[in-house]
């Protein structure tokens, strides 16, 4: 036993280590996110940037909620996905779809998505019969995929337009392309590492088996679906002038996402709208702020709140059920009670 404690006590500490600097990294991310918004912002127009809210037409935000809707559609095969990958073929569409929808809904607007998003996944997929590491593995799968799109997406646009990596992190265009291949190296080798032969993760308790290479390019492909219609929605409500290409305006906005994850802060707030503003400095401010607030409108808040409608309604709902269930059984529990009792007259 002491040898087992002795054992683990290096590893705790590891931990502990490595989740400080995860700490101050992310810390450190949303203060420089926030000195640079605040640099950038302190000479902004707000009667212009009204007048670009109330310039933006109907039709373009009609467009732009298509896509997010059709992104936040994407999201709940997340979910689907890693319960098959699991083995929780049991559970319909319907079940993933909420779980998926409301997870990362209050997610991505509570900020620490790992956790806030796993507790309502855990909230949800527990009336199902799912267990704590069951909701885990999910979570992990669920988070692969994510990461699968990402580094997908960014070697490939870095690769071919190494210039919108640039606009983000200041490095030579070669320097940039280097870092697009070894993305796809990386990727490439993981594919290749799932293709052999089956990979098991974890110890004791949790372990899990990864997706095999077909399902790993199904993964990646659910991943490229949702960053592109998030991406698209973005590209809509940015300004006219001057016109920049999808792709370009694609990789900035992942790596403007991966550095508004990496802070934990809620939405990614300052710190991706900051990315933002740094990348595209071609655009007029109040412009760009417009397109960016008019994107937290419709990808973060209106998401939250219907979230927030669906999962009180279900808790209204299954109250009701156990109501009526308790309601009908108490009359036959109480019957049987004195049929059991002796007869004593």
């Amino acid at each position: 036993m002491l040898t087992s404690e002795r054992r683990r006590t290096p590893a705790i500490e590891r931990k502990i280590v490595f989740s400080r600097i995860g700490f101050a990294l992310s810390l450190a991310i949303f203060v420089i996110a926030l000195f640079v918004l605040y640099h950038i912002l302190r000479d902004i127009n707000p009667r212009a940037l009204l007048a670009a809210l109330k310039a933006t037409d109907w039709r373009t935000l009609l467009v732009a909620a298509c896509f997010v809707a059709a992104g936040y559609v994407t999201l709940t095969f997340y979910d689907l996905f890693a319960l098959r990958t699991i083995g929780r073929n049991d559970l319909p569409y319907r079940a993933a779809a909420l779980g998926g929808f409301t997870s990362y809904a209050v997610g991505h607007n509570i900020g620490a998505s790992v956790f806030s998003g796993g507790a309502v996944r855990y909230h949800i997929y527990s009336n199902w019969g799912l267990s704590v590491v069951e909701v885990t593995k999910i979570c992990f799968v669920a988070g692969l995929t994510f990461w699968l799109g990402n580094v997908t997406v960014l070697g490939l646009g870095v690769l071919y337009t190494p210039a919108a990596g640039r606009a983000i992190d200041q490095l030579p265009l070669w320097l940039n392309r280097g870092f697009g291949l070894l993305l796809l190296a990386l990727l490439a080798a993981y594919v290749a590492w799932v293709w052999v032969k089956p990979r098991v993760i974890g110890r004791e308790d949790w372990q899990l088996t990864l997706p095999g290479g077909p399902l790993t390019l199904v993964q990646i492909t659910i991943g490229i679906v949702d960053l592109s219609c998030c991406a698209a929605a973005m590209y809509m409500l940015m300004p006219g002038q001057p016109n920049l290409g999808f792709a370009t305006v694609a990789v900035i906005f992942v790596a403007a996402t991966l550095l508004g994850f990496a802070s934990h802060a809620p939405g990614g707030l300052g710190v991706f709208d900051a990315a933002m503003l740094v990348a595209l400095w071609q655009f007029r401010k109040e412009d760009l702020l417009a397109g960016l607030l008019l994107f937290r409108l419709l990808y973060y808040i209106t998401p939250f709140v219907i979230s927030l409608v669906i999962l009180g309604v279900r808790e209204l709902w299954l109250g009701h059920g156990s109501r009526r269930i308790a309601q009908a059984t108490s009359p036959r529990i109480a019957g049987e009670y004195a049929r059991e009792q002796p007869d004593v007259s």
